[in-house]
């Protein structure tokens, strides 16, 4: 449905979209913004109808390809909400998410390389709380997606099944890495991503071991969240609305995940890890 001009040069938002009479943001106008409330979401049907389907699709991929459920997620739902109300929200989906996930392949996780990889991601994840502070943001996004985007080259250009075995030593500064990206925006997947794939694990054990890695991020986050007052009561009874979405998505995802073959899993990585690359690039 599209907006029209009256002919007096106003244009009339009520042939908006439900959802988007509900989130534009007021600048002094009839329309408020939309917050991640149950109250709003039971008031709104369409909103809530959009943010499960947004939840659902994000971890259908998740479970899928192993990541990629807190991106997918924080983009759809803060085209309707706050973002700092929806990052909160997501991180206790993708807690739950890696909870379940890394329960049903708990035999399949990579000790070895955990014990290397998650203390790296503690480290970085200390480092990134002190680097927003003297570096700018927006610069480090776009070396962030500069460094996507020459691995996707790479392993396209190499075929992601003959790509060379890299030496265990290389978990802790990509750990690390992964740790301080995360940190400062929420999402540390991709050096771990490139990591696990160039240690030639098979999809499950890739998708195992990254649950365990998302975990301790979870928590640590988490228990951050919980003490700057950024996680409340509310934000946690809309996570319970939309936490059936995630674990349908997770369900369906698991299914087409023991289907596909081990190319097509690491080719639909690269995949994702474009998108990714791109939108720290170009956004």
């Amino acid at each position: 449905m599209v907006q029209t001009d009256r002919g007096d040069g106003i244009t009339d938002h009520n042939t908006l979209p439900a959802w988007r009479r509900a989130t534009k943001k007021s600048s002094g106008g009839p329309y408020r913004n939309m917050q991640l409330t149950i109250t709003d979401l039971l008031q709104h049907p369409a909103v809530l109808i959009a943010a499960e389907f947004a939840v659902l699709a994000a971890f259908y991929v998740r479970a899928t390809i192993g990541f990629g459920s807190g991106l997918i997620s924080v983009a759809l739902l803060s085209l309707m909400f706050p973002v700092k109300e929806v990052v909160p929200v997501v991180l206790l989906l993708d807690l739950v998410g890696s909870v379940l996930l890394g329960a049903y392949d708990f035999h399949e996780m990579q000790w070895r390389e955990l014990s290397w990889l998650i203390p790296g991601s503690i480290i970085g994840l200390a480092l990134g709380a002190f680097a927003l502070a003297d570096t700018d943001a927006q610069s480090l996004m776009r070396f962030l997606g500069v460094f996507i985007l020459a691995y996707v080259l790479y392993a396209v250009t190499a075929r992601p099944e003959r790509m060379p075995q890299i030496s265990r030593g290389w978990a802790l500064p990509l750990g690390t890495l992964g740790g301080l990206i995360g940190s400062l925006y929420g999402g540390g997947g991709p050096p771990l991503v490139a990591y696990l794939q160039m240690r030639h694990l098979d999809k499950r054990a890739f998708r195992a071991t990254f649950q365990a890695i998302a975990l301790s991020d979870n928590v640590l986050r988490g228990g951050l969240y919980v003490g700057l007052g950024l996680l409340n009561l509310p934000l946690t009874v809309a996570f319970a609305a939309l936490s059936v979405a995630a674990a349908i998505g997770l369900y369906l995802g698991n299914h087409l995940h023991m289907r596909i073959s081990q190319r097509a899993f690491m080719r639909g990585t690269l995949l994702l890890l474009t998108i990714v690359g791109l939108k720290y690039l170009v956004f």
